[in-house]
């Protein structure tokens, strides 16, 4: 390398017996292609790691010479790279290409551009070209709830998002009686990220275990796109069923904010459809993609060159077992009412009015009842007192116990 007068007119030129320059190589996560920097030669990019903050200290005499031997070094990282991963050359210098066990087609050498350039019209790969490529916006002010409230009913069908969701994901689900057919008590998942069964149980310590994903993560298009849009927008894309999926709950959280240059499904043969549908919903709302995102998607759909987009539809209530409704509890019956009192009866006309109980049994030996009364002083009713409603109103003030005889006595 020379330095001329002009530092825009800077170019490295690889001396003779150097590997071509590596094609669809993605850095690492990080690494950034500085744009103030001389253009390099043909098919060949800068890329700068981290720097630590220890590193920063120091003086910039100590970091290799200044910027232009810390670009050299680095574009001779990716060197190596591509000579690592490029073909063996022969001893004549003719690259030897090297066999590969996998029977899945390959992407081309040659990187998203290519690739793109040679997809059929439909297919996801020739829609990943219709996507803005920019770097990320910051993150600041995002929140979840700029993005309306969670599994909002936005398609006003009495039901939650969540709960659509899993009724078009799940099998065999069990649906509560008294909610239209919404509600999703439990079902069976053939999760599409891990490419295992789980089960769903509703309930506390148990709804976990299925989370519903958004397969373009907020934060991922708030950083991409989103920032301008109003609430109702936010809304709308957060409850897309379109970049919703029900998948395993760990799974969910390992993602986080992820895009598909720095996580994907554990399951390989479902990384197709995965990165399809993040192009899918990309496209929809216009969210961009950086550039690792676009290589990576790139080099997947490279392998699947007739996958198309998905699509999606309003989800209908029901389509579930209904639980059965609990039955009813049975009618107790009506307490019995109690026995009328009988009202009093006034004393006849001339009734006559005893004294005391000596004064009446002189007359009436054992006492004065009134109709129906029976006496038990001695432990087996007994009838043998004289019966008188007039006489016994008269003196009722001698049943001291109320049974309806006056003085009795056995």
């Amino acid at each position: 390398m020379t330095r001329p007068a002009s530092p825009q007119s800077w170019r490295f030129n690889p001396p003779p017996g150097w590997p071509p320059a590596p094609q669809g190589w993605t850095p690492p996560p990080g690494w950034t292609s500085p744009t103030s920097w001389p253009a390099p030669a043909a098919g060949w990019t800068w890329y700068l790691p981290p720097i630590s903050p220890a590193l920063r200290k120091r003086p910039t005499g100590l970091i290799l010479g200044g910027s232009v031997a810390a670009g050299v070094a680095i574009f001779l990282l990716v060197v190596i790279a591509g000579a690592v991963a490029g073909p063996t050359p022969t001893a004549n210098g003719t690259p030897q290409a090297e066999s590969s066990p996998s029977t899945n087609p390959q992407p081309s050498p040659a990187g998203a551009d290519a690739l793109i350039a040679k997809a059929r019209p439909g297919t996801a790969l020739a829609a990943l070209g219709l996507l803005a490529v920019k770097g990320r916006a910051p993150t600041t002010g995002y929140r979840r709830e700029m993005f309306g409230q969670a599994w909002a009913d936005v398609d006003r069908n009495g039901c939650d998002t969540r709960n659509d969701v899993l009724r078009r994901d799940l099998t065999q689900t069990l649906l509560r009686a008294d909610t239209r057919g919404c509600l999703v008590l439990s079902g069976q998942l053939a999760d599409p990220y891990t490419a295992r069964p789980i089960s769903f149980t509703r309930g506390e310590a148990t709804s976990s275990a299925v989370q519903v994903d958004h397969v373009v993560a907020l934060s991922d298009a708030w950083q991409k796109g989103a920032q301008p849009w109003n609430l109702e927008q936010r809304t709308a894309f957060a409850n897309d069923p379109l970049n919703l999926l029900a998948i395993d709950g760990p799974s969910n959280a390992s993602k986080a904010a992820g895009d598909a240059a720095t996580w994907l499904p554990p399951s390989k043969p479902y990384r197709c459809s995965y990165v399809a549908r993040q192009v899918a919903v990309k496209v929809k709302y216009q969210v961009w993609v950086t550039g690792a995102e676009r290589e990576a998607i790139a080099r997947i759909l490279g392998t699947c060159l007739e996958q198309t987009l998905p699509t999606s539809s309003p989800i209908p209530l029901g389509g579930g077992t209904v639980q059965p409704a609990p039955s009813p509890t049975p009618a107790q019956p009506p307490r019995p009412a109690p026995a009328p009192v009988p009202a009093p009866v006034p004393p006849a006309q001339g009734a006559h009015d005893f004294a005391n109980c000596t004064d009446m049994h002189g007359s009436y030996p054992h006492g004065i009842g009134r109709p129906g009364a029976q006496d038990h002083t001695s432990g087996t009713p007994v009838t043998t007192f004289h019966v008188s409603a007039s006489l016994y109103a008269a003196n009722s003030e001698s049943d001291r116990d109320g049974d309806g005889i006056a003085c009795e006595k056995a």
